[in-house]
């Protein structure tokens, strides 16, 4: 619920009281001795002030001068019930919170610099020592206390509002956040190695926490962008954020940890892979919760429906344009990698499944297939596949690396390395 303050001229006073008992809102007026006014103050359901709100400035009622939505715990008047009914339960149904309060919330969620960076480091170095650890429980402890939720919310409201300054800190803190978590994950992954925490000569991609973290594919898309879109309802809906904040930090926390882990061990695939991973999952929340945002009816201020080319020639108008070109642009390499890497582990996958489908192979049985991800050609690195399989303890196959090469050289068009990691089974049945 919340308690609305208006400051009302004299000349204005009749108007809005008219528009309020047209709602049926109950009201009360407070006369302003040192000016010609009066502050008119009603109590009103969530879902119900931006309608409210709008309603006045049709007749209007100018409402930037002196305007105040607060919380309010419960209100007992003639006809709030009436509201509730209407706005909660009734056709007027809706989450929705008021523009400017959305404005409001999305600012007090980025919180001061200092705090905003040290949080980031302490996150980054939790999730760095929970992929080298490959504790599941760990990596979730660094998404609870990283800030990036504030960040992704403070600019795609900033894009949606057509808000230039609010779109800019919001981008500019979650770019240079993730930037101070990579390099915070290098540092601290040079310190556990060089101390002897962990050996050099440790494998980080046969480590799962890692592994899966260095791969980017379809379903990495869907997490980013579901995590924007829920950060946008929880924003635009008054629903509770910390939820939506350990999503976002599971898009980008744990990546940025496998990035620095991957300089460090002097693995280029793995950090290559890993800060697509990164890159498309930022810019997928941004894109993501700005586009909810919209979908919600949020709007730049001026917004004049059914008139596009018009309202693109403004100015909150074009920050929006902007913010989504620039981020479409960024995202536009790191996509061709992704798109890729899927359609390389597509085709890899595919001609796993035809060659252990062959008699010869009929006593094997597929434990997992995993695609190293490609380098665009950038380092020279050839592509490599590692298939699991579980084999007899009393049998070989020498050839079925060169079957496989084949199977999938044929439906990829390009030569790949092929690794055969064979899990022993030995039975006995009584």
């Amino acid at each position: 619920m919340r308690l609305i303050r208006v400051l009302v001229g004299d000349d204005s006073v009749a108007t809005v009281s008219e528009v309020l008992d047209d709602e049926g809102i109950d009201f009360v007026t407070t006369e302003e001795r040192d000016r010609d006014a009066v502050v008119i103050e009603f109590p009103l359901p969530v879902q119900a002030v931006d309608s409210v709100l709008d309603r006045l400035r049709e007749e209007g009622f100018d409402d930037g001068s002196y305007t105040v939505i607060a919380n309010a715990e419960s209100a007992t008047t003639e006809r709030f019930d009436e509201l509730e009914a209407r706005y909660v339960e009734g056709t007027e149904e809706t989450d929705s919170v008021a523009h400017e309060e959305v404005r409001s919330k999305a600012r007090s969620l980025l919180p001061d610099r200092r705090t905003y960076y040290a949080m980031t480091v302490l996150s980054v170095l939790v999730a760095t020592a929970g992929l080298l650890l490959d504790s599941p429980a760990v990596v979730i402890g660094s998404m609870a206390i990283a800030p990036q939720v504030g960040a992704t919310i403070t600019a795609s409201v900033g894009t949606v509002v057509g808000d230039r300054r609010m779109a800019i800190d919001g981008t500019r803190s979650l770019a240079l956040g993730l930037l101070v978590a990579v390099v915070g994950a290098v540092v601290f992954g040079w310190i556990l190695r060089s101390t002897g925490f962990f050996p050099p000569a440790l494998d980080v991609t046969t480590v799962e926490q890692i592994s899966s973290r260095i791969s980017p594919g379809l379903l990495s898309l869907l997490l980013g962008l579901c995590a924007g879109s829920a950060a946008a309802f929880g924003v635009a809906t008054d629903l509770p954020l910390s939820l939506v904040g350990v999503a976002i930090a599971a898009a980008v926390v744990p990546a940025a940890a496998a990035v620095g882990i991957g300089v460090v061990w002097g693995l280029p695939l793995v950090a290559f892979g890993a800060a697509v991973l990164l890159l498309i999952n930022a810019v997928s929340i941004l894109l993501a919760g700005t586009v909810t945002l919209w979908y919600l009816g949020y709007r730049p201020e001026g917004w004049t429906p059914g008139a596009l080319r018009a309202n693109l020639t403004t100015g909150e108008a074009s920050v929006g344009l902007a913010t989504v070109v620039l981020l479409l642009v960024v995202a536009s390499g790191p996509t061709v990698a992704m798109v890729e890497h899927v359609s390389l582990e597509n085709a890899a996958n595919g001609a796993v499944q035809d060659t252990l489908e062959r008699p010869e192979y009929r006593r094997l049985s597929l434990v997992s297939v995993r695609t190293g991800f490609t380098d665009l050609g950038l380092l020279g690195i050839q592509q490599e596949v590692t298939v699991r399989v579980r084999r007899p303890v009393d049998e070989s196959y020498p050839s079925l690396a060169a079957d496989i090469a084949a199977q999938v050289e044929e439906a990829s068009g390009q030569p790949v390395s092929i690794s055969i990691e064979f899990v022993e089974q030995q039975e006995y049945e009584p």
